[in-house]
């Protein structure tokens, strides 16, 4: 899923702006680690801080105090400070300003892997508004024995003009190391963020597994997805019709140009565009006709002309076509044409205009559909190269569910989880092993666990992640396997797992949805889903479902900090626009507003309410449900 737009100021662009993360220092109360690399949620902490940035800026690098250690696996460059001596975070600013090529650098540190995902946006308004020189964030505190608000700064998170360099080597030459006091003169914005939990960094064990058992943000959790996964290896060699809806294993090279000649563009006559202009019409002798699959046999000359149908080749010498509408027959083989009836070249198909020879067709990772596989025929291609099909069981977990036709005994359910996952993976391709209900019992779910994991690349399971008293997934996840993350912070589908398990020389990869009806289908379609297909060998365009935007109906309330889908229905009003609203009440076991939604709207982590008349992002339910 692509992540909503972080509206930049008009005189500031996103690529104007390197983003510095601040990384290389070592935690004395973590062990003497370097806490850029210390583990959450299965990737290390810069990393998380990366994920953030990245969207809000044109440029990316990571500050370090000398070599680039374990920071160079990110694939980004690597600034050492340029100072001698342990100059903290003032030195990677230093390094940071020598180094950027852009007017403006944004720092930030490696331990606060909260980092706004508006940072950027709001710091370069602030700089804007005030004519300054550099932003930093700041927020406030209330102090505890006056009960009055104070104001913190937090001057690591700055967005500063790199013309201040000047500045900074001359506060340095005089022997100051603090970053707050660095910028003298010149003109500084402070910029208000009400939340002050972003800011924070991990200065302490307790601090980091705390963090641990927060849920992660909705963009966290799907980057963390999307670079854990790889495609299955296996292919098969599949006829044209049986390969409908596989993903391609590899690219498809043309073997032929498309069209193979150039061509007509409409039934008309042929001829040569230097018969035409004037003020006076033109009279042409009809001298062949040329049908589609039957080249031509005479040389059209200079005041001739072919009649010709749509896709017939183009005799030698002629580049255009005059439509048999615009023409008047002067007689029985003569054609008289208008001024200004064409221009030269008109109506003319050239050799290779869609495809040509050698140049690639389809690219690995494409989802074959009706089109494609046309493109495919018009090839001449019988067989391609696909990914196999993944291989993902399923089942729900649960001593209160039941399946279709047995009795409900009091404070039973019907299991519909189990039907939904097994339509919405039919859909997406998968060969699919339902597993039935599971009891809320340890030595049942671990031999479930075990079972699925020696048939599937992929284990879905519904209900039993979350921190209940039941739920007793956690403890055996620790003896078969890892687990990456357990909570997101999103509504609905807070709890999940991801991670991977092993037994008996086998593995397969864990997806441990939600139990709610609503809060399963939203977990799958924008964090399920994406990863299944890249299992699968889809590109990154295939993976993610495309946001559209449309106005709010109607106020929407909504919570910042978390990411929301809401249920939504997208209509026309009576001016003929198009609006949204939501299908009422969103509680995550409310399954039959899945029913009359056609729509998921999106709100974003860094959105609060939403006003009537205000554009939202929405995904079409068109295709998925």
């Amino acid at each position: 899923m692509a992540h909503a737009p972080i509206f930049l100021p008009d005189m500031i662009n996103k690529q104007d702006i390197t983003g510095l993360i601040l990384a290389g220092g070592l935690g004395t109360r973590m062990g003497r680690r370097d806490k850029g690399m210390l583990p959450l949620h299965g990737q290390p902490l810069a990393r998380h801080v990366l994920q953030r940035l990245a969207p809000q800026v044109g440029q990316l690098a990571i500050s370090v105090h000398a070599d680039a250690g374990d920071y160079a696996r990110f694939g980004l460059p690597t600034w050492p400070d340029l100072l001698p001596g342990q100059l903290g975070p003032l030195a990677g600013l230093h390094s940071g300003m020598q180094r950027a090529t852009t007017p403006y650098l944004l720092t930030v540190p490696c331990d606060s892997p909260l980092l706004p995902p508006d940072l950027a946006a709001r710091l370069a308004a602030g700089l804007v508004e005030h004519d300054a020189d550099l932003a930093i964030a700041v927020t406030e505190e209330i102090d505890a024995a006056t009960g009055t608000a104070v104001r913190r700064p937090h001057p690591v998170f700055c967005l500063v003009k790199t013309s201040a360099l000047p500045q900074l080597d001359a506060y340095l030459r005089g022997g100051e190391r603090r970053m707050r006091t660095w910028h003298g003169p010149l003109k500084l914005a402070e910029v208000l963020f009400q939340d002050g939990t972003p800011f924070g960094n991990i200065n302490t064990p307790d601090e980091l597994a705390t963090l641990q058992a927060q849920g992660l943000s909705v963009p966290a959790a799907q980057a963390i997805l999307a670079g854990t996964v790889a495609p299955v290896a296996e292919t098969d060699e599949l006829p044209l019709p049986q390969a409908f809806e596989r993903i391609l294993a590899a690219d498809i090279i043309s073997p032929i140009s498309v069209p193979a000649h150039d061509n007509s563009a409409m039934d008309g006559y042929a001829l040569h565009g230097a018969d035409l202009g004037g003020d006076m019409p033109v009279t042409l002798a009809v001298v062949d006709t040329i049908l589609a699959g039957r080249p031509g046999t005479v040389t059209v000359q200079r005041g001739q002309c072919a009649r010709i149908m749509t896709g017939a080749v183009m005799p030698h010498g002629c580049d255009s076509v005059v439509p048999q509408e615009l023409v008047q027959q002067a007689s029985e083989h003569a054609i008289t044409i208008a001024p200004d009836c064409i221009r030269a070249g008109d109506n003319r198909r050239f050799k290779g205009e869609d495809l040509m020879q050698g140049q690639p067709a389809l690219l690995q990772g494409k989802r074959l559909g009706p089109a494609e596989l046309g493109l495919l025929a018009s090839l001449g291609i019988a067989t391609v190269s696909v990914r196999r099909r993944l291989r993902v069981a399923f089942f729900s977990t649960g001593d209160e569910l039941r399946s279709i036709g047995e009795p409900l005994d009091a404070g039973c359910i019907y299991d519909s989880n189990r039907y939904t996952l097994l339509g919405m993976l039919t859909r997406l391709g998968c060969d699919v092993l339902d597993m039935g209900i599971v009891k809320d019992n340890p030595q049942a779910l671990e031999a479930a666990l075990r079972g699925a994991c020696a048939s599937a690349d992929v284990i879905v399971t519904s209900g039993g992640v979350s921190s209940g008293a039941a739920d007793f997934t956690r403890d055996i996840l620790a003896r078969l396997g890892d687990v990456a993350f357990w909570q997101i912070n999103m509504r609905p589908g807070r709890p999940m797992a991801f991670g991977r398990i092993a037994s008996e020389g086998a593995s397969a990869l864990l997806l441990g949805l939600p139990g709610n009806p609503v809060a399963v289908m939203a977990a799958f379609y924008f964090l399920a889903r994406p990863t299944l297909l890249r299992l699968m060998g889809a590109d990154a365009d295939t993976a993610s479902l495309p946001l559209l935007q449309v106005a709010a109906q109607a106020p929407i309330r909504k919570k910042r900090g978390r990411t929301e889908y809401q249920r939504g229905i997208v209509e026309r009003d009576a001016d003929g626009r198009q609006h949204v609203r939501v299908t009422g009440a969103q509680g995550s076991g409310i399954l039959r507003s899945m029913t009359q939604a056609n729509c998921m709207i999106v709100l974003h982590e860094a959105q609060g309410h939403v006003a009537a008349g205000d554009l939202v992002d929405i995904v079409l339910f068109h295709g998925l449900t």
